[in-house]
């Protein structure tokens, strides 16, 4: 499923947890039965006249009686060269491209918590699995001599490279 309403990107927030984008729409095309449809799915944001887009999940919709409010959490992964081109167009008038993903909202959330699991206990203190490399176990393996490599017949003898 697909839809193309007239918006204005009104505002792009971003904090520790979450990146939000969010549009008004007005006119004609707020009563498009598409973007109810795809409220609460994971959706791909095309903005004409941009190369690149943002996978999100359509968070909600919502109403009042001068505009409909579109909200959009954007996929964790999104590069800053495809955040900036974006976000370029904020506060403008745009042509916007909603369009069904194939992806599932599981898939959608379970890419954006990757990383280092933790325990966080009551006294403040942070327990990691004892799997974890640290970066002491960084140095150590930096200190190793190579082992991989078969020297024993080397094609270069260092006579040869004396004459």
């Amino acid at each position: 499923m697909q839809v193309t309403v007239k918006a204005n990107f009104n505002k792009q927030t971003k904090d520790s947890k979450k990146e939000l984008i969010q549009f008004y729409v007005k006119g004609e095309d707020e009563k498009k039965q598409e973007l109810s449809q795809m409220t609460r799915e994971v959706v791909e944001l095309q903005i004409e006249g941009v190369e690149q887009s943002l996978t999100c999940e359509f968070n909600k919709t919502s109403k009042d009686s001068k505009k409909t409010v579109l909200d959009f959490i954007v996929k964790g992964d999104t590069s800053a060269e495809q955040s900036f081109n974006f976000y370029k167009m904020a506060g403008s008038d745009v042509t916007l491209n909603i369009i069904e993903s194939q992806m599932s909202i599981d898939e959608f959330h379970d890419s954006e918590h990757q990383g280092v699991k933790y325990k966080v206990h009551s006294d403040g203190t942070a327990e990691v699995s004892p799997d974890q490399m640290t970066l002491d176990d960084v140095h150590e393996e930096e200190d190793l001599p190579f082992t991989d490599i078969d020297d024993s017949e080397d094609p270069f003898d260092d006579d040869d490279l004396l004459d």
